[in-house]
C-alpha cells in the first residue's frame, strides 16, 4: 500500500527558504508522476509543481516560478520542494500526491506560514 508523508513546514519570515520533503513508501517513486500542491483554507487545492522520471520538472503557477524547484531522491523514495524567497501569499498547507491525484493518498500535510 502506497503512503505520502510529508515534512518540512514551519514558520519563516519573507525572504526565508524552507525545504519540505515527501517519503514514498509502498512503491518507488520513479514509476509515478508527483506532485506538491497547496491549499489554502476556504480556497481550492492549487498544483504548485510536478514531476516524473525523464521529464521537466515543472513549476506551475507563475507566482512561484524561479522561487519553487521540485526534486527527486530516488535513493531515499523521497520527493522534495525547495522553496526559496517566500511571501506571505505562499502560507497553505502543503501536501504531495500523485498528477492527477488519487484521493486516497491525500495525506495530512505539511503547513507552511511566512510571517514576519
Amino acid at each position: 500500500q502506497v503512503q505520502l508523508v510529508e515534512s518540512g513546514g514551519g514558520l519563516v519570515q519573507p525572504g526565508g527558504s524552507l525545504r519540505l520533503s515527501c517519503e514514498v513508501s509502498g512503491r518507488g517513486i520513479s514509476l509515478y508522476s508527483l506532485g506538491w500542491y497547496r491549499q489554502v483554507p476556504g480556497k481550492t487545492r492549487e498544483l504548485v509543481a510536478t514531476w516524473s522520471t525523464g521529464a521537466p520538472a515543472l513549476s506551475l503557477p507563475n507566482s512561484v516560478k524561479g522561487r519553487f524547484r521540485i526534486s527527486a531522491d530516488d535513493a531515499r523514495n523521497t520527493l522534495h520542494l525547495q522553496m526559496n524567497n517566500l511571501i506571505p501569499e505562499d502560507t497553505a498547507i502543503y501536501y504531495c500526491n500523485r498528477v492527477p491525484p488519487s484521493s486516497p493518498l491525500w495525506g495530512q500535510g505539511t503547513q507552511v506560514t511566512v510571517s514576519s
